[in-house]
């Protein structure tokens, strides 16, 4: 924790001194809901293929949906944006990509840097997992205030800079434009790591088990169809505009979903994520990522499967402090949902050499903390 707490107030360092004697100009112009960047040269060619479809506007009950369904439904269409940072060279090229095995593809957002700190030095620190080569990303857009983003977007050209793991669009980093930031990374993924075998693909508040998950993935094949995690099924659209997940009838009329994997983390195989890129320039963007995942599983003739050490939707816990049993994490292949500090705990606990599982031994970290 105190190492953790050192390295963020020397980024905070490095930033007060990057930004020392700079004038910064305040931008109030956006291009769109979906998109800002301040330091974007004057060249909006890009963006002729993005402008607003105002004829949405005709649709029945649309001025009474929220402002994020209606700018939505205004841009759905958009799918070419700037990339601000950019690693081409993360897998060693096109070709070179086959020798990486896992790679680890984090959604994540510009302000958690504590959530990325800690996945650096433990889970998803880049190693050479007994030959199994492990190369990590975080997947970012851009921070929607833009007070914030002045001191957001030089934090993440250090990070860029100093880790080089940051992929990061020109696009709000919002709940709705999951999607989007997903159908970018399979882009990124086809152009300059083709030939990974497996990927990961979650949340940067999930504890993962890079050991495990290798050990897992030694048995399976990434020219065979692999898509796997908390398998989600029978379930549809929810009408309730106080949900997160709200999803009105003017963006589907549908009243199920196809088959999904919940979005905090899915191991998946590289023939899978080729065939999840090329069924996305078929299927419209819809809103919810996850459920965006299953259609064009659904499209390519593929199933989502279930794994039972995948607890995207956290695990049961007794008593009034959770209880953190190293023993139970062990097994696991990844859990959801985990603050930083549990996170580098929790690392630091299950490759304890003197943890023995035949006795109980938990960890207790009071959640009030977090």
């Amino acid at each position: 924790m105190v190492l953790l707490c050192m390295s963020f107030v020397g980024i905070l360092f490095i930033i007060h001194k990057s930004f020392d004697g700079e004038k910064v100009k305040d931008q109030s112009v956006y291009s769109s809901p979906f998109t800002h960047n301040p330091d974007a040269p004057q060249n909006l060619e890009w963006f002729s293929s993005c402008q607003e479809n105002s004829s949405v506007a005709s649709i029945d009950g649309f001025s009474r949906l929220p402002k994020h369904i209606q700018d939505f439904l205004r841009y759905k269409h958009c799918r070419s944006f700037p990339q601000l940072l950019n690693e081409p060279q993360k897998c060693g090229g096109r070709a070179a990509s086959k020798r990486v095995f896992l790679l680890l593809a984090i959604k994540s957002s510009p302000e958690n840097y504590n959530r990325r700190s800690v996945i650096r030095q433990t889970w998803g620190d880049q190693s050479n997992y007994a030959n199994a080569y492990v190369k990590r990303i975080f997947l970012l857009g851009m921070s929607k205030n833009q007070k914030e983003n002045l001191h957001l977007r030089q934090l993440l050209r250090i990070e860029s800079k100093l880790y080089s793991d940051i992929l990061q669009w020109d696009l709000h980093d919002t709940f709705f434009n999951l999607t989007l930031k997903q159908v970018l990374f399979y882009h990124w993924l086809k152009e300059y790591c083709p030939e990974a075998h497996f990927i990961f693909n979650g949340d940067d508040d999930v504890f993962v088990n890079t050991f495990n998950v290798i050990t897992y993935l030694r048995e399976l094949r990434a020219d065979s169809h692999l898509f796997v995690g908390l398998l989600i099924a029978n379930v549809g659209p929810i009408r309730n505009p106080n949900s997160k997940y709200y999803v009105p009838l003017q963006v589907t009329r549908s009243s199920s979903y196809p088959k999904y994997c919940g979005g905090g983390g899915i191991l998946m195989s590289r023939l899978t994520a080729h065939a999840i890129y090329n069924k996305s320039l078929e299927i419209p963007l819809f809103p919810i990522d996850d459920v965006y995942l299953g259609m064009c599983l659904e499209k390519a003739g593929l199933v989502p499967s279930s794994h039972m050490a995948m607890k995207t939707a956290g695990i049961d816990r007794l008593g009034k402090l959770d209880s953190f049993d190293p023993c139970h994490y062990k097994e696991l292949l990844l859990v959801h949902r985990f603050v930083p500090y549990q996170m580098l705990v929790m690392w630091k606990a299950v490759q304890d050499p003197q943890l023995h599982c035949g006795r109980k031994v938990s960890v207790y970290i009071d959640k009030q903390r977090g």
